[in-house]
């Protein structure tokens, strides 16, 4: 079964894929009615994806997978919550699955929202804005190399460039589902699974390793 993958044969998965996707070459799997009923009674899928919910990052397309592969979990930004944490954890826990993927991507209209409210003030109403509030520390991260980010246009505050800034967010998620989480840590510490944060490209269709926790 899927689940007897290594999160490091998993990941080899996801990346063949995805380079399927990128070529034009997708295969499909896993969505014939055989393994419709295959899967009717169970599931085992081979990695939990978390990702933004923007229509253009349907994960099993852009990793061409099928049904029973993913666990997917979907929100505006990646953003993160209880219910978020405790459906990934389940993912882990009771289904089993040896990887954890953080997929965030280019020109995601959360972190331009984020981005707009430091550097303006502008927030977004609604409940829209409880998502700008959880990417925007995210965005307040240090630069890896300790530098100082780029100065901002107004309101003295300073940020990194856009590709950075996804990164960083990226980056911030992963560290959080690990700190946040006993039950996600402990099973990187035991090596059944590892958390990894990908970035998207729309243009090309790539999917790039920007952070890891855990062993490849």
């Amino acid at each position: 079964m899927s689940t007897d993958l290594t999160p490091a044969q998993a990941w080899q998965r996801l990346q063949e894929g995805n380079a399927r996707f990128v070529a034009d070459n997708m295969q499909h799997p896993s969505q014939g009615a055989d393994r419709r009923a295959e899967v009717a009674q169970d599931q085992n899928p081979y990695a939990v994806l978390f990702g933004c919910s923007d229509s253009r990052v349907a994960a099993e397309l852009i990793f061409d997978q099928g049904l029973g592969d993913l666990f997917v979990v979907r929100t505006a930004g990646q953003v993160l919550d209880t219910t978020v944490i405790g459906s990934i954890e389940y993912g882990v826990d009771v289904l089993g699955a040896p990887l954890v993927v953080v997929l965030g991507h280019d020109r995601c209209g959360a972190v331009g929202a984020a981005t707009r409210a430091l550097l303006t003030g502008e927030m977004p109403t609604g409940f829209v804005r409880a998502v700008v509030d959880r990417v925007i520390p995210s965005l307040l991260a240090p630069t890896e190399d300790g530098g100082a980010p780029a100065a901002g246009p107004t309101r003295g505050v300073r940020l990194a460039d856009d590709a950075d800034l996804r990164r960083q967010h990226v980056t911030a998620t992963v560290t959080q589902l690990h700190d946040y989480s006993v039950s996600l840590a402990t099973a990187v510490a035991e090596g059944r699974t590892a958390i990894v944060g990908v970035e998207y490209t729309l243009a090309d269709g790539t999917a790039n390793l920007v952070h890891q926790i855990g062993n490849l």
